[in-house]
């Protein structure tokens, strides 16, 4: 089900500035500041710049995502595990498919510790606007931290309700947000009308030309501007592709005419700390606090939506199996993509105040921000030229290629960032990055080291022992990977001890590269009193395994599942064991009866 489909056109678009623009729609609270605090606001250079960050958002986030990327969709869903699903469908095997695994991996990891930098600029900066407040100019630094360290705490604290209900406000106070960087956009240009031509693309060509290698490398603070772009696709399965595309259009009219009026006031007042809050300040000063309260609501609403991201995105990276099982809250009756998964939300929550505490200012991020959100354009940008080149858009190749060229440069750019604090993002992305290598590699081998029994040789020794008719009353349930593949701790258990009821139930889960739609299929007279369950869920998808077992007439007496028990010297398969022991085995994420399981162990040498 696509949500948003039925919303009105005007309820679609006020939706979409709550649910997915909250991001970028902050970013000029501190691009401009700190694109200053390295650039001499000169008249050239205010004019360069602002042409680039013009220019930015239309190719970057217009053309690559609003244009190209979300054309390219599954039911409604977007994502790099969506691009990554299109593409298997369309390769045929071999050394491509690796590449493109381990692409959407590196996407994926740098999305989820983007999820990290992100939420940590937006509150600081925006608290940080407060020491404009008459009276409290000497607020200290630290103080200031700890403010934004608080809005943060309350944000992850009260995950765990969801966000349905909150959702609804969102929308109408993101509108109050754009509403204002236009309208304080507009009177600034009023003061200096000429800075409208900026958005010519000869100034940028200008910029470059006047500072040469230099200028390069002011494209690794110019792309603070599209922060949040790539939510617009991550975010299409919440509600769906036009009413964020025509959102989009007025978020990027306010955007734009924010960062003019902007450029108009950093002319006249070059020695601003912040130009955002000045320009606010000088246009009106009783209606500066009012702002600067809808500022720090609207970085909370950005990093909100980022979180709910960050969910969908681990979810995704569950049900397709690249990442260990967690244990996830549904928070919503209605909405599928409501969850809450409390592992990853503390995780984050202690990373954010961290990273907070590290950098100390918003200007200090900034050092750190870019190279993750750059490197996952470039993947998309890749893909998306790899899906078009093998489908009837054939013509859509030479744009993507040239934006895949443009994130390319924007990639290189931030290079420069390594040094001053940029490792941070890539610290942060190697967390999940390593995790799904280890767990998907540790899958394998452990299935490999299982041995597991084909079903036809398991036939020839089951058929023996119920033949013998001592069979327990009632049906058992055993889970499978695959049907036809009998796992080891199954022979244990009716084989070697001989717990075989009168009606034994094969049961296994297979996740589509669909995002929605269940089906379930019971294959009766697999063996004498052996039926075969199949289940197939979309990787989006809730599946109330228990309500259809039900459904199809088996009424379990009792269900067994397997443990595995590793014994390794290899330290890979040692990380591997842990992680496998601190999350939840496959019953216990399915919320299966507790009552009625049996966990049987496996002893492993891998």
């Amino acid at each position: 089900m696509k949500h948003g489909t039925t919303d009105s056109f005007w309820g679609g678009i006020v939706k979409s500035m709550g649910l997915v623009f909250g991001d970028i729609g902050t970013s000029p609270i501190y691009t401009l500041t700190v694109l200053f605090a390295l650039t001499k606001p000169t008249h050239d250079n205010v004019f360069g710049i602002l042409s680039l960050v013009v220019w930015t958002l239309i190719i970057l986030v217009t053309a690559e995502y609003a244009w190209l990327a979300m054309s390219l969709g599954r039911k409604g869903e977007g994502g790099t595990i969506v691009l990554k699903e299109i593409l298997i469908r369309l390769l045929k095997g071999g050394r491509r498919m690796a590449f493109v695994g381990f692409l959407s991996f590196v996407g994926v990891s740098l999305l989820l510790g983007d999820g990290v930098i992100t939420p940590a600029i937006s509150i600081l900066s925006a608290v940080e606007g407060m020491v404009l407040i008459p009276g409290l100019a000497a607020l200290h630094q630290g103080t200031l931290i700890f403010i934004a360290a608080l809005i943060a705490i309350g944000l992850f604290v009260f995950q765990f309700k969801g966000t349905d209900k909150v959702a609804r406000a969102f929308g109408p106070l993101m509108v109050l947000w754009f509403v204002s960087l236009t309208v304080s956009g507009v009177i600034s240009i009023a003061t200096f009308p000429e800075v409208i031509k900026s958005v010519s693309p000869y100034y940028a060509v200008k910029f470059f030309l006047d500072n040469g290698f230099s200028g390069f490398f002011v494209l690794s603070e110019v792309i603070l501007c599209a922060t949040g772009g790539e939510a617009l696709y991550a975010d299409m399965g919440h509600l769906g592709r036009r009413p964020i595309v025509r959102a989009w259009y007025f978020v990027f009219c306010a955007l734009v005419v924010n960062y003019l009026g902007q450029g108009a006031f950093i002319l006249q007042h070059p020695e601003a700390k912040n130009f955002l809050f000045g320009m606010v300040q000088g246009q009106s000063g009783l209606l500066y606090i009012p702002f600067l309260i809808l500022t720090i609501m609207a970085t909370v609403i950005a990093s909100q939506a980022l979180i709910s991201g960050v969910f969908s995105i681990v979810y995704q990276g569950i049900t397709t199996r690249i990442m260990p099982l967690m244990k996830v809250d549904y928070t919503s009756s209605h909405l599928k993509s409501q969850i809450y998964i409390g592992s990853v939300n503390w995780f984050l929550m202690v990373l954010v105040i961290f990273i907070m505490l590290l950098f100390r200012k918003s200007e200090n991020l900034a050092a750190a921000y870019g190279l993750a959100v750059t490197g996952t354009m470039t993947i998309t940008g890749i893909m998306m030229t790899m899906i078009f080149a093998r489908t009837t858009k054939k013509w859509k190749v030479l744009p993507a290629a040239v934006v895949t060229l443009v994130d390319l440069v924007f990639l290189v750019a931030n290079l420069n960032k390594l040094p001053h604090g940029g490792y941070w993002s890539i610290i942060l992305a190697t967390i999940p990055f390593l995790t799904i290598l280890i767990w998907t590699k540790g899958q394998r081998a452990l299935y490999r080291a299982l041995r597991p029994l084909d079903l036809e040789t398991f036939l020839i020794a089951y058929k023996q022992i119920y033949a013998k008719e001592r069979n327990i009353p009632g049906t058992g349930l055993f889970f499978v990977r695959e049907t036809d593949v009998v796992p080891p701790y199954v022979i244990h258990c009716i084989i070697r001890s001989n717990i075989i009821y009168e009606r034994n139930v094969f049961v296994s889960l297979a996740r589509t590269d669909e995002p929605f739609g269940v089906y379930s299929c019971l294959t009766e007279g697999v063996g004498p009193g052996l039926d075969a369950f199949d289940v197939k869920a979309g990787y989006m998808e809730v599946a109330d395994i228990e309500g259809l077992v039900k459904e199809n007439g088996i009424n379990e007496k009792v269900i067994f599942y397997g443990i595995e028990d590793i014994s390794t010297m290899n330290p890979i398969w040692r990380v591997f064991s842990v992680i496998k022991k601190l999350t939840p085995n496959f019953v216990q994420f399915n919320k299966l009866p507790a009552s009625k399981l049996q966990g049987v162990v496996t002893r492993v040498e891998m």
